[in-house]
């Protein structure tokens, strides 16, 4: 799984003018599932984020987890970024996983989330999105679950 967080005072996400999710303080989460990807995936990219020191603590530094201050996470579904630029300047997407197989992990990444944490939105899977948010810092942290060994045969 591919995540890209970024430290907000506020986000929201909308589909044809309708708000689908908001929060104030907190992480935005862009997610992407990978082929493969199961609940270690899952289980290895929610603890980062949840327990990832990115808020200021009472003398300013970067100290605080999400968990800590009690924000909020905002999750949205982002197969782009698993785009391969290496050829050309047409952005290839055949890393992400197929719309089945992402959206299954994007449910469980989701339901887990709201198992682990109190205040959680999201986008909408496969749909056209509008994303504002007011980054703070700015602080944005590119995340990668480590790398599976090829099954044995």
């Amino acid at each position: 799984m591919i995540g890209l967080m970024q430290r907000v005072r506020e986000a929201r996400v909308s589909v044809a003018g309708e708000v689908t999710g908001e929060i104030g303080q907190g992480v935005l989460l862009l997610v992407c599932a990978e082929p493969g990807d199961g609940p270690g995936e899952i289980d290895w990219l929610l603890g980062k984020v949840l327990r990832m020191r990115i808020f200021a603590d009472d003398e300013g530094r970067m100290n605080r987890s999400l968990q800590d201050i009690g924000g909020g996470l905002l999750v949205v579904s982002q197969f782009t970024l698993a785009a391969d630029v290496a050829r050309g300047n047409r952005p290839g997407f055949s890393a992400a996983a197929p719309p089945a197989e992402a959206r299954a992990s994007y449910d469980a990444f989701v339901a887990a989330a709201h198992a682990a944490h109190a205040t959680v939105a999201t986008g909408r899977f496969a749909a056209d999105m509008q994303v504002s948010l007011i980054n703070d810092g700015p602080v944005t942290i590119p995340l990668r679950t480590p790398r599976r060994a090829p099954p044995s045969d």
